[in-house]
């Protein structure tokens, strides 16, 4: 029984002694409770929705105000036409479209039926069926009224849904994208977190220390070959999904390899300050770990973005990952192009910029 207690006491003042490691330990259950308890939420509101109202009728805008008052749907504006509607779902403004016919009202008037188009974007199951079960209890609620109204008359308004990108709604069609991301980021944050730690611990940080390598050099150096294997994953990843789970892919891929360049960057950064953090490399992988599960909890990768509480977004959009989600899925599942992907392109291009310079300011050409 001593020999067991003095091991006992021996491993909780090792233990002490490694503050990052109880720190985590401390952080990891109120994080994890947090997330799951406060921002994970599959109920999905404020989805952005558009209108095409061919009728401009009182009968269409009541519709429209009564989708709003739901809460479930933000009107981002009106659009006249198709192709405004696609411009609008590629490039993440819209995931929903409502179409009123011309003659809605005469239509109602006239006691003939009348049809309303629901058109939602199916990269994301989640949202399709939220979209379509809230839309529908609408649509027949105020179908019933006024056929009650009419003395038992047939319902007069129909809903025709429509799914774009994913009209199978395909699980696979949506996780197999966003694998790339979550991938990407285990791999690159993990081994760009370990690099300089390794070459503290097996003591050939000495050798950098004398050499005329500049910290921005060793930095670069650090992180060249990381990027070869990430695309190489990206490459694997994409081939495996087209063979094996038939995953579409619609538009450039050129562009997705261009913007991915941005991505993998932003997070070897980030696994350069981490490295430049921990003082071994179990420390260096769990802070990778730490910083793996936030990501996959609030990026969209898992839950929908808008069923998360609006503080839970704005800390979302400081995770490269959320806005690579956006790129990986409008490029190759809607066709997305530059010119739609701008804003996620400014804010992984300033993420990158925020990593990049907290690494080189932590970096030192020392071994303490």
């Amino acid at each position: 029984m001593n020999r067991f207690l003095a091991i006992a006491l021996k491993e909780l003042r090792q233990l002490r002694r490694d503050r990052l490691t109880l720190a985590m330990m401390a952080m990891l259950p109120v994080v994890q409770l947090l997330l799951f308890g406060y921002a994970i939420n599959s109920d999905v509101r404020h989805v952005p929705t558009v209108v095409w109202d061919q009728d401009h009728s009182a009968a269409s805008r009541e519709i429209v105000q009564t989708l709003e008052a739901t809460g479930f749907y933000d009107i981002e504006g009106r659009v006249f036409g198709y192709p405004e509607i696609e411009r609008g779902m590629r490039s993440g403004r819209a995931r929903v479209a409502l179409v009123v016919p011309p003659g809605y009202e005469a239509s109602l008037a006239a006691q003939r039926p009348s049809t309303l188009q629901l058109v939602v974007d199916g990269t994301d199951p989640q949202i399709v069926a939220s979209a379509l079960n809230t839309v529908s209890s609408l649509v027949a609620l105020r179908s019933a009224a006024i056929a009650d109204a009419r003395l038992g008359s047939a319902p007069p308004i129909r809903l025709e849904p429509t799914i774009w990108y994913n009209p199978d709604q395909r699980t696979a069609v949506f996780i197999v994208p966003g694998l790339i991301g979550v991938i990407l980021t285990m791999t690159m944050v993990m081994l760009t977190a370990m690099a300089i730690v390794r070459e503290r611990e097996r003591g050939t940080l000495e050798a950098l220390i004398v050499s005329p390598v500049r910290s921005i050099e060793l930095m670069l150096g650090k992180i060249l070959p990381y990027v070869a294997i990430g695309y190489v994953q990206v490459t694997l990843i994409l081939g495996v999904g087209r063979v094996v789970f038939d995953v579409p892919f619609v538009g450039s891929v050129g562009l997705l390899y261009l913007l991915t360049f941005l991505f993998i960057a932003a997070n070897l950064a980030l696994g350069l300050v981490f490295s430049t953090l921990a003082r071994t490399q179990q420390q260096a992988m769990q802070m990778s770990f730490f910083f793996l599960l936030p990501n996959i909890l609030l990026s969209g990768f898992a839950f929908p973005f808008e069923g998360m509480p609006e503080a839970a977004q704005w800390l979302a959009q400081a995770l490269p990952l959320t806005h690579f989600l956006r790129i990986v899925r409008g490029v190759a599942l809607k066709g997305s192009t530059l010119s739609d992907l701008m804003p996620e392109l400014y804010w992984l291009g300033g993420i990158l910029c925020v990593f990049v310079g907290l690494a080189s300011l932590r970096f030192r050409k020392k071994l303490g």
